[in-house]
């Protein structure tokens, strides 16, 4: 038997307690649960109209209803008004149901999304901006199967930094782009399955005369004195924070901080500074042909490792380890997988660069670092 004045709900079972839900609480719809949400995340009743894309006076009948309602249950309404122009406040009541209201519709979304996955009903997809071309090819040789049995096939952007923490998140179920690793495999692929296009090393182009830095080949204990070109982030600064550690940037003399590779080769092909700039070999290789016009006027330099573990750039699709094998083989993620593998057999077959063709591999500058994709 509860003690009189013993505080919190009856203590009864599971099934008890779900059958006496009060009303109030059970008249609450997901729809109401979302107004609420954008109530909050625009201040007004007409911002969150406006995201919605409803009457004000539709939002403010929900408000009004979810007030009534939460005060009968709780005490107090959800939402106070402070006058006209002014965003409304929310009462403690009111902030707490926010952060449940997230959490249910957030795990509704999660539940279904992820129904669809098992399913096959979705597939979620991220690119990085220059493997987006490379998973098109893929995408139109399972388009119209896709289309037959109504599998949506999302895609989205993801940057180079990201590519693995998208798979581990689940916000992705199959994604196309680059990592840092090493020659013999490690740790952070160990949960993923790779399906491998392209590795590259990492070199040096510069615009320095050979007494200043001698060829072909330099220690990586240089780039402590070399005047460098570099990215505040992006594949290559994750090859300096592996050489280096995290404090790479005290360590090494800095000459100039870009926001884009294209930047790099226009500053060191100007000559308005003289330095190198980190880029995988294939970049690098590719620079001393005089058809390609980022590279003209410099000079590549391979690096050899001297500081740290030697480092390759891996291009590529991923998943994680085992879930492909866990559906069946008509399982949309597989039969893209399928289509990449295809459509790598193609691009080797077809491969022009460097004997024709007047651009770069875009294997090689997706392995090479963009900070817009960092």
């Amino acid at each position: 038997m509860e003690r009189p004045g013993s505080l919190g709900p009856p203590r009864t079972d599971r099934r008890g307690r779900w059958a006496q839900s009060p009303l109030a609480l059970m008249d609450t719809t997901m729809d109401q649960l979302r107004t609420l949400i954008m109530v909050h995340e625009a201040g007004t009743a007409l911002g969150a109209a406006r995201i919605l894309g409803r009457e004000q006076s539709s939002v403010q009948k929900q408000i009004d209803t979810m007030n009534r309602n939460f005060r009968e249950l709780c005490g107090e309404p959800l939402i106070l008004k402070q006058g006209r122009g002014k965003d409304v406040l929310f009462t403690g009541t009111g902030e707490a149901l926010v952060e449940l209201a997230r959490g249910t519709l957030g795990d509704w979304l999660d539940g279904i999304h992820e129904s669809r996955r098992r399913l096959g009903k979705t597939l979620m997809v991220g690119t990085t901006r220059f493997t987006l071309s490379y998973l098109a090819g893929a995408g139109e040789r399972v388009a119209e199967d896709f289309r037959q049995r109504g599998i949506e096939l999302k895609v989205g952007h993801v940057r180079t930094r990201d590519v693995l923490a998208k798979l581990r998140a689940k916000d992705v179920d199959l994604v196309c782009g680059s990592v840092v690793t090493r020659p013999e495999g490690g740790d952070e692929l160990a949960a993923f399955d790779v399906m491998e296009w392209r590795r590259s090393g990492v070199s040096l182009l510069t615009n320095l005369s050979e007494a200043e830095l001698p060829g072909p080949t330099a220690p990586t204990s240089a780039l402590r004195t070399l005047p460098l070109v570099i990215s505040a982030s992006g594949l290559m600064a994750g090859v300096l924070h592996t050489w280096f550690g995290g404090d790479y940037r005290g360590k090494l003399r800095i000459a100039a901080e870009i926001d884009t590779v294209n930047y790099g080769f226009e500053l060191l092909r100007s000559g308005l500074l003289r330095g190198c700039m980190l880029v995988t070999k294939g970049v690098a290789d590719a620079a001393g042909d005089p058809r390609v016009v980022y590279g003209r006027g410099l000079r590549a330099v391979e690096l050899v490792n001297d500081t740290g573990p030697r480092l390759e750039v891996l291009l590529g699709a991923f998943t994680r380890r085992g879930e492909r094998a866990s559906y069946d083989p008509a399982h949309p993620l597989n039969l893209l997988w399928d289509a990449l593998a295809q459509e790598n057999a193609r691009w080797q077959r077809e491969q022009r660069w460097p004997t024709a063709g007047l651009e770069p591999d875009p294997f090689e500058l997706a392995n090479s670092y963009d900070p817009s994709e960092s």
